[in-house]
């Protein structure tokens, strides 16, 4: 993937959203110290093509626009936080989260350990980070157009 233009976008709509001339991406969270958008040039990566640390973030909606960003756009996040299971907080970088917002996702979740935020049978059971990476088997969702074409098949709308 060539080098990504990087601009403030706006907190509203939520998701992310096809302009025209590029995409905006908004996720609201209360309490992540950081947000970075993962995308992907193929369901099969095991691991983003770019990572973007989304700066902005009035009223705790992180957002960014990338003109340069498709409909059929493959991404996801990560978010930081506390990781503090005991108070219902279980933020971890290491994993990739869908867009709660996404309009389409494409893939099926590949289940194995690694999907856990914590150590599966570690000794501390579920308060235990798990630092491993999940992308290889998480679905990823999709940037879609919302107009519609009667005349294209609906199977070949997001294929080069």
């Amino acid at each position: 993937m060539s080098p990504i233009k990087v601009w403030l976008g706006k907190p509203y709509p939520l998701g992310a959203t096809w302009r025209g001339n590029g995409v905006n991406f908004a996720l609201y969270s209360e309490h992540a110290t950081a947000v970075d958008l993962c995308l992907f040039d193929s369901i099969d990566s095991s691991q983003e093509e770019v990572r973007i640390r989304v700066t902005e973030h009035p009223d705790e909606v992180r957002h960014i626009f990338l003109p340069d960003i498709k409909p059929g756009q493959l991404y996801g996040y990560r978010v930081e936080g506390p990781y503090d299971p005991e108070n219902g907080a279980r933020f971890n970088p290491s994993k990739l989260l869908l867009d709660p917002y996404a309009k389409a996702i494409a893939g099926t979740i590949e289940w194995a350990d690694e999907m856990f935020g914590y150590r599966v049978g570690g000794p501390n059971e579920d308060l235990e980070r798990d630092y491993r990476d999940n992308a290889f088997g998480m679905p990823k969702s999709v940037v879609i157009d919302p107009t519609f074409d009667w005349k294209r098949p609906a199977n070949r709308i997001y294929q080069n």
